[in-house]
């Protein structure tokens, strides 16, 4: 359940930092530092362990290290509870506490490295490719990056123009689904359509190899327009 799990640093280097951490506060400070496999660790087994440090936070956790301990037949650890650092950068939709949640939240929008340089990528014009779930923020996005002077395709409307009358798959959708999908104006319902495909995996797929790459070629029409007009100082957004 952590915040951006995805952003969370490989185990190998979460250690050496703490490694070096150690090393600053204490040269000589003896310790074993031992990956946790469940949400207990060694802390229920061990038995020269002696105490455990909580914070207020983490207090029932470690009530919950001792239970188990009794359970095992070993002796309950001193709970020793230190205070969280607060954190005084913190934005609104941060926690209060100095968190690590808080800092992947701060390498959004962020470069984990350089961008790298591929001989094989064409120079112009650039795609980039906003993709996502509904409510994923890809029409801010596309708005900032237009705003940035991007030349904006979007292809939730481009799918839209291949079903309408005289469109490129109007005529393969109505042949391969039946006239029942019609309006009365011979528009394609599309919410008709969709009963058909949905949870069939077979007829969606029919679906899906008629429009897509009609859309795929109205995109690329798209490019072409961006192409002519010779702007290179912004990038072109495909939604």
């Amino acid at each position: 359940d952590k915040v951006l799990k995805e952003l969370i640093e490989p185990y190998e280097l979460r250690v050496a930092r703490l490694r070096e951490f150690l090393l600053d506060v204490k040269p000589s400070l003896q310790y074993d530092i031992v990956p946790l496999l469940d949400p207990y660790g060694p802390a229920i087994t061990d038995p020269e362990l002696q105490c455990l440090v909580v914070s207020e936070e983490t207090r029932k956790g470690g009530e919950a290290v001792n239970k188990k301990r009794l359970e095992n037949g070993l002796s309950e650890l001193a709970l020793y509870e230190i205070l969280l650092l607060k954190d005084p950068y913190r934005s609104e939709n941060e926690e209060e506490k100095i968190s690590s949640s808080s800092l992947r939240q701060r390498l959004l929008g962020t470069l984990l490295q350089p961008p790298r340089k591929d001989p094989a990528l064409p120079s112009r014009p650039y795609v980039i490719g906003l993709t996502g779930g509904t409510g994923s923020g890809k029409t801010s996005i596309a708005k900032y990056l237009e705003h940035l002077g991007a030349f904006l395709i979007d292809a939730d409307k481009l799918g839209h123009a291949v079903y309408v009358p005289g469109g490129p798959a109007y005529e393969q959708v109505v042949g391969t689904f039946g006239p029942e999908i019609l309006n009365e104006d011979g528009t394609i319902n599309r919410k008709v359509l969709g009963a058909k495909v949905f949870g069939n995996q077979e007829r969606l797929k029919c679906l899906t190899d008629i429009v897509w790459p009609e859309i795929a070629q109205m995109v690329k029409k798209k490019i072409g327009e961006a192409d002519a007009l010779g702007n290179w100082d912004a990038p072109t957004g495909v939604q």
